[in-house]
């Protein structure tokens, strides 16, 4: 029995569940998901959650945290025991509390036959329900290695279906009064980790494409005994017409996305949900939840903003401490690169050109692959180090105004400390603000575009 197992009631899924209705009737609230394990994130997004009495809404996916540890190491009790000490450390009340599953799926396992890789996945789902996560992402849409090319669209439905049995089945191990879990669908679906885009834009999911999926996926959940299953189905994804890449960002536009907007299903919980938001402008966001994509999903942008702010903070530590006798200067940024190198199969498929380009993008790109590192050892200490030298050295407003003028504004008029830490907590927050703004739980303001 799993001690961080939500009860039935006004607990988070609740709340979810409540939102989503209203969105379907008024268009003025949604929730965004952080798709992060990144500390720093977490505990910007605890803090943003608690502002605006909401609900935090944390997801993992299939590559970032499964049975075997995923890329940080971490099975779904260990992310969920690391949310839930976090929440508590903060002071944060468990019961609003929101874990989700992203691409829960084969995805981890494609290279494999799609027995053994589904076989794999019903683990994970399961692991992820006996965990405490009650927002499943069913995500069986990619091509396993014995697969012949693009899946038919029946044969994603069916193996989306054998995962929900499997998440159900976990269930019987659960108190009788656990929440059950609510799912998200759809063929449709960004590749987790965020896209290599080049190009236009992506194409619109037509109403047509999507009354075609939600009517093949029922028959699938029905035929596999899931009818009462599919009455929690919240979401599905579509593609809204916005991507991100390397250098190049989709904005959304709501006049190709209009028809899919006014094609909601008749069901008034279901809305859509919509991934690879990253760097959308704060109008573009709020256009998108008033437009029923009532789940924006965010997490590179996150890890970009953290990323910005430490790479900032070591361009004032080096103007301040340079030249000053025993001072020994962080290396973050090499530290971070020398990461990279060493393990490039995070970065590799994503990034083109020659040394040059190559090395901006792992450092400056979209796509901010360089979020795979910064739990490296030698990583983690230079950032330490950073840190420590501008603890011991009071920066100069001066120099905050110049690299950091946000921040500079927020310590002139009281809002954070003059401290490194206050300043990347505040420079996360930025990005959260936004989506927090967009999804009605906070005055908007005059935010400055990406």
């Amino acid at each position: 029995m799993n001690r961080v197992t939500q009860k039935r009631g006004r607990n988070a899924t609740a709340r979810l569940r409540d939102l989503l209705i209203h969105n379907r009737l008024s268009g003025r609230s949604g929730t965004y998901a952080v798709c992060s394990a990144h500390p720093w994130v977490i505990d910007a997004a605890i803090e943003q959650a608690r502002k605006n009495d909401a609900v935090l809404h944390v997801e993992s996916t299939s590559s970032q945290v499964n049975q075997l540890g995923g890329y940080t190491g971490q099975t779904p009790a260990q992310f969920a025991e690391f949310i839930h000490s976090a929440a508590r450390r903060s002071g944060f009340p468990s019961d609003r509390i929101l874990l989700g599953g992203d691409h829960l799926g084969p995805f981890p396992w494609k290279g494999e036959p799609s027995d053994r890789a589904l076989q794999k996945a019903c683990e994970l789902v399961r692991a992820c329900v006996s965990a405490g996560y009650t927002k499943i992402h069913l995500d069986a849409s990619m091509e396993c290695a014995d697969d012949a090319g693009v899946l038919p669209e029946d044969v994603v439905a069916r193996r989306a279906a054998l995962l929900c049995q499997a998440s159900e089945a976990a269930l019987k191990d659960l108190p009788p009064d656990a929440t059950l879990p609510v799912y998200v669908i759809g063929t449709e679906v960004p590749a987790p980790g965020g896209e290599s885009a080049s190009g236009g834009p992506p194409v619109v999911t037509t109403v047509e494409n999507l009354s075609q999926t939600l009517q093949i996926f029922q028959q699938a959940f029905e035929e596999s005994g899931l009818s009462a299953a599919w009455q929690r189905v919240v979401g599905v994804v579509v593609q809204p017409g916005v991507e991100f890449g390397d250098e190049a960002v989709f904005e959304y536009d709501h006049s190709k996305a209009r028809l899919l907007s006014a094609g909601l299903p008749d069901s008034p919980s279901l809305v859509y949900e919509a991934h690879s938001t990253d760097y959308q402008s704060p109008s573009a966001l709020a256009r998108m939840v008033e437009d029923h994509f009532a789940i924006l999903k965010v997490g590179p942008w996150l890890t970009f903003a953290f990323r910005e702010a430490v790479f900032a903070l070591s361009e004032i530590e080096r103007e301040l401490l340079t030249g000053r006798k025993g001072q020994n200067l962080s290396r973050v940024r090499e530290a971070l690169d020398q990461a990279m190198l060493r393990e490039p199969a995070y970065w590799r498929s994503y990034y083109h050109g020659d040394e040059s380009q190559l090395r901006l993008a792992r450092a400056y790109s979209y796509s901010d692959r360089c979020r795979y590192y910064w739990h490296k050892t030698a990583v983690r200490a230079e950032i330490e180090k950073l840190l420590d030298n501008l603890r011991r050295h009071s920066m100069p407003l001066t120099l905050v105004s110049q690299y950091l003028p946000q921040e500079y504004r927020a310590i002139r008029t009281g809002q954070i400390e003059k401290e490194p830490e206050a300043i990347i907590r505040y420079h996360i927050h930025l990005v959260l603000r936004i989506y927090a703004a967009a999804c009605g739980m906070e005055r908007k303001e005059n935010f400055n575009a990406p």
